[in-house]
């Protein structure tokens, strides 16, 4: 790739970018000097398994790994007895050394799924912050003022709600701040929520006379209602180590808008691509199969192929089947694109084209075991034939003339 390229492939998904142009400077001095970048993701483990929504960043990882970077997984096993107060309004209560080397191993064997084990650089910042002394904590503490580290919104929102603010919480910028230090990080990737800590480590990196870290966010993903944030004490959550079937029933449950950020945020599919596939929507394809194509990428990257197309398989037999009877009306019309509620009224699924768009409204009206949500909505009729049901008993499969 040229640099340019390189940019545009590691910008897809990204929500902050400080600053791009010394991110080129960084790619094309790595270009002339053969050195690659040294690219850090830190992690604090704080739960015993990932989900998708934490696989956003790690794919950005995975990307600086693919131009031939050295790519290091910080696993924060330190600054997890601490506790990350971003996007917190109360303190966040310190973990035990035991959850967090318990945890700590599984994170490590789920982003190898994903992450090539050859290449990819582990390190715990209890390597350096377990020989820090108190000394040590005052000269790192003098290298940034209180004003600076209460300008974080958490902090700020705090104060006003007049909620306490522990002071080892103050610390936590600084100690991930200084891992950047001690790994010499070149870019930094984290979550927009940690976009302060991520500062912070730019910031220590001049004050200890480095060139400072690129700093690069992901945006944090919405889990399976679309509202809040993927997290498991929402329920809202796909984990990358849940078996396929369970997988694809929970990715195919979706919304069709949200899916084009699955889509985006979870697989490798280039921008062009993407617009490819809701172009082929427009022209008529159901969403449900470019929902299949996502599920079927997603069980790919985490178990393999074979689980993908196997649990398409199940899922149809579970949940598209199941209320279809043996025998279904054929009736083959001029093939191309139909109104859909049209194309109720004149089989007579529905009595007029109001009472389709009512039934459409009211959940009623499924298209290849589907459910339909837009009356107005093309539909593609072709050889393959496409499947109409209204309420649990009128079937009708349309097939082209």
């Amino acid at each position: 790739m040229t640099i340019d390229e390189q940019l545009d492939f590691l910008k897809k998904g990204t929500v902050d970018l400080i600053r791009e142009d010394d991110l080129r400077a960084k790619l094309e001095g790595s270009a002339k000097t053969g050195k690659p970048l040294r690219v850090k993701l830190g992690v604090d483990p704080t739960s015993p398994d990932i989900h998708l929504g934490h696989t956003v960043v790690v794919r950005k990882l995975k990307a600086f790994q693919d131009l031939g970077h050295t790519v290091i997984y910080l696993i924060g096993d330190f600054t997890a007895m601490i506790g990350d107060p971003s996007g917190r309004n109360v303190t966040r209560p310190p973990l035990s050394r035991e959850e967090i080397d318990v945890n700590a191993k599984t994170y490590r064997d789920q982003v190898l799924k994903l992450l090539d084990p050859d290449k990819t650089e582990f390190r715990y910042n209890s390597e350096w912050m377990d020989k820090f002394d108190a000394a040590d904590f005052i000269k790192l503490a003098a290298r940034t003022t209180v004003k600076q580290i209460l300008e974080r919104d958490d902090f700020e929102n705090r104060i006003n709600e007049q909620k306490p603010i522990s002071l080892h919480e103050l610390l936590y910028p600084l100690v991930q701040g200084y891992d950047s230090v001690m790994l010499e990080a070149d870019v930094e990737l984290g979550g927009t929520d940690q976009k302060f800590n991520l500062l912070s480590g730019r910031n220590l990196q001049r004050e200890y006379g480095q060139e400072p870290q690129v700093v690069i966010t992901t945006p944090l993903l919405e889990g399976l209602d679309g509202v809040q944030k993927m997290s498991k004490s929402y329920g809202n959550y796909i984990g990358i180590d849940e078996p396929a079937n369970e997988m694809f029933g929970k990715v195919m449950s979706i919304s069709d808008e949200l899916m084009w950020k699955y889509y985006e945020l979870l697989t490798d599919l280039s921008s062009s691509e993407i617009s490819n596939l809701r172009s082929q929507i427009e022209k008529g394809e159901n969403p449900r199969n470019i929902k299949v194509n996502l599920a079927k990428l997603i069980i790919k990257d985490f178990h393999s192929q074979a689980d993908a197309d196997t649990a398409e398989e199940d899922f149809n037999r579970r949940f598209v089947q199941k209320e279809i009877p043996d025998e279904i009306e054929e009736r083959a019309i001029l093939g191309g694109t139909h109104n859909l509620a049209q194309l109720l009224a004149e089989t007579g699924l529905a009595s007029s084209k109001g009472e389709a768009r009512r039934l459409i409204e009211q959940g009623g009206v499924r298209v290849n075991g589907e459910k339909a949500t837009a009356a107005n909505a093309d539909i593609a009729i072709n050889a393959d034939g496409v499947l109409l049901q209204v309420g649990k008993r009128k079937f009708l499969k349309l097939t082209s003339l």
